[in-house]
């Protein structure tokens, strides 16, 4: 079966194409093109059988890509295979068609068992790209929403032990670079075909770019746990804008970056901005008590927040609020689009299968009207808006 949808304002490819079109088969993007050409192709294939979609000049975009989130709908990733498939039904619905398994800080021999059993549901299920290890590798003085009792330098065995048992699967690492053996830990990982994130640190401006040159490619949730910019001190955020071999996650809600700095960020890193949600449990449901990593956490007015001490603890944003916000800012549609699609699938290395519409693609997309509002996602050619 062949889907076509045609009369689509595509954004792709750092750009806007008005009426354009787009076929889906067997999984891939086979065909696009603009005007009414589509109509030869339907005819050609009707006898096989052709879906055509009209797309009633909205937006398509790439199906978005989450490098980084911990739950929705309730549920927390950490906590197995049901919890992971009600959250990410959550964020399908609102996008997100590919997404990285971020796990909490925990014990290695929790975080063992938890990244083998992402191994496993990726198995099953390519949705799953896999697993993120936010801590334990992480400094105390910033650490945020992470158990500070299980927090630790990254030594060679607890790593070897985590990437065996993420049987090649571990997508990403944040640890902080100025602990003791970091840098032997970034080129471990690294060499693992792991992509290291400079975060939750306090790392200077030279111990990051220490890191970079270890060869850590991204920057967690930049400006949240970690230095800001001083005039005299740039820290972490500046060395990775300076450094065009990184990409620097953002969280776009509102409340972990102000507007005017998510611009500035864009403006600094042109081309290198991912857009994350960082989602706790709570996206996608209702205010209240959760548990976040074994730490109390509570939820007003959408914002999370520690019991004990007030940090905030994640976010409750899915990635077309995202972007909704980014746009608001003052970012350019295409550079928005590309910061939750074609950046994080290139920051994984995947961005020859994810996050573009051009032939031979993932049929990964998202339908959004005027307002940037989803109206109908594809996962693999198939529509699956209704999760």
């Amino acid at each position: 079966m062949t889907t076509v949808l045609h009369s689509v304002r595509l954004v792709d490819d750092g750009r806007v194409t008005d009426a354009a079109w787009i076929a889906f088969a067997d999984g891939t993007v086979s065909a696009t093109g603009t005007g009414d050409t589509w109509r030869a192709l339907a005819a050609a294939d009707a006898t096989a059988g052709v879906d055509v979609v009209d797309g009633g000049n909205r937006y398509l975009t790439p199906g978005f890509v989450d490098l980084h989130g911990h739950g929705g709908g309730g549920a927390a990733f950490d906590d197995g295979p049901a919890a992971i498939a009600t959250g990410r039904a959550i964020h399908r619905a609102h996008g997100t068609t590919r997404a990285v398994v971020s796990l909490v800080t925990a014990s290695i021999d929790d975080l063992a068992a938890r990244a083998a059993m992402v191994a496993d549901l990726a198995e099953r299920d390519a949705t799953i790209l896999g697993s993120h290890l936010e801590g334990p590798f992480l400094d105390p003085g910033h650490k945020g929403a992470h158990t500070e009792s299980l927090l630790r330098p990254a030594d060679p065995a607890s790593v070897d032990r985590l990437l065996a048992a993420g049987r090649g699967t571990i997508r990403q690492v944040t640890l902080a670079p100025e602990l003791p053996g970091a840098l032997d830990a970034i080129r471990r990982f690294v060499a693992a075909g792991t992509a290291v994130a400079v975060g939750h640190t306090g790392a200077d401006a030279a111990q990051t770019a220490a890191a970079f040159d270890a060869g850590a490619t991204l920057l967690t949730h930049a400006f949240n746990a970690m230095p800001g910019i001083h005039h005299r001190a740039p820290g972490p955020i500046v060395a990775a804008m300076g450094d065009g071999r990184v990409t620097l996650e953002v969280i776009a809600d509102g409340i972990h970056v102000h507007p005017d700095v998510i611009r500035l960020a864009f403006a600094g890193a042109p081309g290198r901005i991912a857009l994350i949600t960082d989602a706790m449990a709570a996206a996608g449901a209702a205010d209240g008590g959760y548990v976040l990593g074994g730490l109390a956490v509570t939820v007003v007015d959408g914002v999370a927040r520690l019991d004990e001490g007030g940090t905030i603890a994640g976010s409750t944003l899915t990635q077309d609020a995202a972007l909704r916000l980014a746009v608001d800012c003052g970012v350019p549609l295409p550079e928005a689009v590309a910061a939750l699609t074609a950046v994080p699938a290139r920051a994984l290395g995947l961005g020859d299968r994810f996050g573009s519409l051009r032939a031979g693609a993932a049929a990964d997309a998202v339908l959004l009207d005027d307002d940037l509002r989803v109206e109908a996602v594809w996962v693999d050619g198939i529509r699956v808006a209704d999760d």
